[in-house]
């Protein structure tokens, strides 16, 4: 890598590890928006501003990361994180992703078993859900502009959007219907499927990354089985050694075990899992009621981090501040085995079209989710009493679809920094609840 940036200037300085450490902090706090916002948030900086890694690198390894169980935001930048600077870096970046997330539901637990109430969180987070509704509808737009390149792939992500919003298609099935489409694709009109065409961000008229399209990769990220085997034996030493710890508490021990299964059944993203983890954790175990699942659910979906850290919620009340570790670290633990373990075989097949033509279908596919999500926030957001027997029933929130237009043309006409897009909602929202 240090010899392509002697031949090409315009290639950018490669981040130390305390500027990634900086970048990655930040977003652990700024992270709103579900997967699909995190996702706009990372392909912002890392793709469009700070050109750590090319737009054609940055889907192959986003493709790679929906078809994990568990997470794909906190994946994905683990994944980025581990091709930057290893092992050690990947898991930094990996857990400052949710430890601003588990620090802040923690203490919101804290507040609402004491007090039962927080109207002034609830204020702000006003304001930041119509943000959120536009940060998702520019993820879509921006990822869709560059990702879907002729009609059949546009086709698949409507076909996405159809089936997971109509249809009610669990996520799953529409990555494993778009992989097999991509798959017939490649073979029968590769050059539907084929990305980037093995061309370089600069032969496409684009400004180089550190990562680009044809930068092999890093020798720590080279497949050896040796590597897989050492690395899948030390992640089970570190899951069987937790568990162990445990033993001297039944009640955490159980945790332990059920969010390791929970953390293998979460393909498809948080909303997959969700009933799983709602019927054993307030109708087998008891560790909290329905109604404080439902207002823990509302609080993850409005705090940063991914919507799964409901389970950090669900341990607290289950057992206080060492129940929200125990199912915080068993839900994430697999997440660093995946990518850590499978990366290198990811990196390995890149070029390979049998391959990543059915990762392109996945790309198209994931646009129309995307949209999906940005339609059902949308709605939530400006009928927040419609359900589904009624969609558009109560009154419509014609404050906040402002707010979320004026937020997508800050996002798509003038370019203004996510952060700050959200931070103006914020406090706008925060005006409002005390204004009424």
């Amino acid at each position: 890598m240090d010899t392509v940036e002697l031949l090409n200037p315009d290639i950018p300085a490669a981040p130390s590890r305390r500027e990634a450490f900086k970048y990655w902090l930040k977003l652990g706090f700024i992270s709103f928006g579900g997967p699909a916002g995190q996702i706009a948030m990372m392909h912002q900086e890392l793709v469009d501003r700070r050109r750590w890694i090319s737009e054609q690198r940055f889907l192959h390894a986003l493709n790679f990361c929906m078809l994990l169980p568990g997470p794909e935001a906190i994946q994905l930048a683990i994944y980025i994180s581990w091709l930057l600077h290893g092992t050690v870096a990947a898991i930094v970046a990996g857990v400052l992703f949710f430890l601003p997330a588990f620090a802040l539901l923690c203490l919101l637990a804290a507040v609402y078993l004491a007090f039962g109430d927080v109207p002034l969180i609830q204020g702000i987070f006003y304001g930041i859900k119509p943000a959120v509704v536009a940060v998702v509808l520019f993820a879509a737009w921006r990822i869709g502009a560059k990702a879907i390149k002729n009609v059949v792939l546009a086709v698949i992500a409507a076909l996405a959007f159809v089936g997971i919003f109509f249809l009610k298609l669990d996520f799953p099935w529409i990555v494993l219907a778009a992989a097999i489409l991509g798959a017939i694709g490649g073979k029968l009109a590769p050059a539907k499927f084929s990305g980037s065409g093995g061309h370089s961000a600069a032969g496409n008229g684009r400004a180089p990354a550190l990562i680009d399209d044809d930068t092999p990769p890093p020798a720590h990220a080279r497949f050896s089985w040796s590597k897989l085997a050492l690395t899948t034996a030390i992640f089970v030493a570190f899951w069987a050694a937790g568990l162990a710890l445990l033993g001297g508490s039944p009640a955490l021990f159980e945790m332990g075990s059920f969010f390791t299964k929970a953390a293998f059944l979460t393909l498809g993203g948080a909303y997959a899992v969700l009933p799983y983890v709602y019927q054993h954790a307030v109708e087998q175990y008891h560790w909290l009621s329905a109604a404080q699942m439902i207002d823990g659910l509302a609080l993850g979906e409005t705090t940063p981090g991914p919507l799964i850290m409901i389970v950090t919620w669900v341990g607290y009340m289950g057992a206080g501040i060492k129940g929200a570790t125990v199912a915080t670290f068993f839900t994430f633990l697999p997440s660093f085995l995946f990518i850590l373990a499978g990366g290198p075989i990811v990196e390995a097949t890149r070029g390979e079209l049998k391959f990543t033509a059915p990762l392109t279908a996945i790309t198209a596919a994931v646009v129309g989710v995307i949209v999906s999500l940005a339609a059902f926030f949308a709605w939530h957001t400006f009928w927040p009493q419609a359900n589904e027997t009624a969609p558009f029933t109560g009154p419509f929130g014609w404050q906040q679809i402002v707010v979320a237009l004026a937020a997508f043309v800050a996002l798509w006409k003038y370019k203004i920094d996510i952060m700050r897009v959200i931070g103006v909602c914020a406090a706008l929202g925060l005006l409002y609840g005390l204004w009424h």
